[in-house]
């Protein structure tokens, strides 16, 4: 319940002058309660010079105070909102004894695309996959190349973030691409060559990645100008 005070003042020439009544609440900042004095006066002055209205007035407040009561929650308390969603972004590193064929290397190009997460494919030997977005659409992705036969491919390394927006910020790369590299070896039916790891740790550096060289391959990044 909330209190206001009605302070009525009578002129010397009341009832020709019309009575002078104020409301006050110590719950009403200055603005409601001109707002809500505004609306006293204007019932007031719908009645005829000398016609008792105190006992009108006292009516209409307790009629009528209450919506400025409520107006003054909805312009001023802050409204209470929802906490924002966390999602999971992950970054996914992938590592395959090869990848050579060319129906396997446009399978994950579609469904890298089709799941609108970005990295990249390194394709020849050894075959290597960074995969970065939300949680469920990398471990999709991860599930999706593998199967039905996939056997010599392992995630070696994962990197799981929190965020409330849309991940973008936390992305190394922009887009999801095959990734072609200088080779060495055999470039025979075999298709038994081996990429230049030289300038594929110079393409982690580029996307602040040089650290995982030596989780890929268990030996310490070294400069290909080295």
């Amino acid at each position: 319940m909330v209190k206001i005070d009605l302070q009525v003042t009578m002129p010397h020439s009341y009832p020709y002058v019309a009575l002078q009544l104020f409301g006050r609440s110590p719950e009403l900042d200055r603005h409601q309660q001109l707002l809500l004095n505004k609306g006293l006066t204007s019932y007031i002055g719908t009645f005829d010079p000398g016609e008792l209205c105190v006992c009108a007035a006292i009516q209409w407040l307790q009629d009528n105070s209450a919506s400025y009561f409520l107006n003054r929650k909805l312009v001023y308390e802050p409204s209470t909102q929802a906490k924002p969603v966390k999602n999971t972004f992950l970054r996914m590193w992938i590592y395959s004894h090869h990848i050579y064929q060319q129906d396997l290397r446009k399978k994950i190009l579609e469904v890298g695309k089709r799941l609108d997460v970005t990295g990249f494919c390194m394709t020849g030997k050894p075959g290597i996959i960074c995969v970065e977005g939300f949680k469920e659409h990398c471990e999709e992705f991860w599930h999706t190349i593998r199967y039905p036969n996939w056997k010599h491919i392992s995630c070696k390394h994962a990197e799981s973030m929190e965020t409330e927006g849309n991940g973008e910020d936390l992305r190394l790369f922009h887009s999801f691409e095959e990734l072609l590299l200088e080779a060495h070896g055999d470039y025979g039916l075999r298709n038994d060559y081996h990429m230049n790891l030289g300038q594929f740790l110079e393409f982690l550096k580029k996307h602040k990645s040089e650290h995982v060289f030596q989780i890929l391959f268990g030996i310490e990044s070294k400069s290909s100008e080295s």
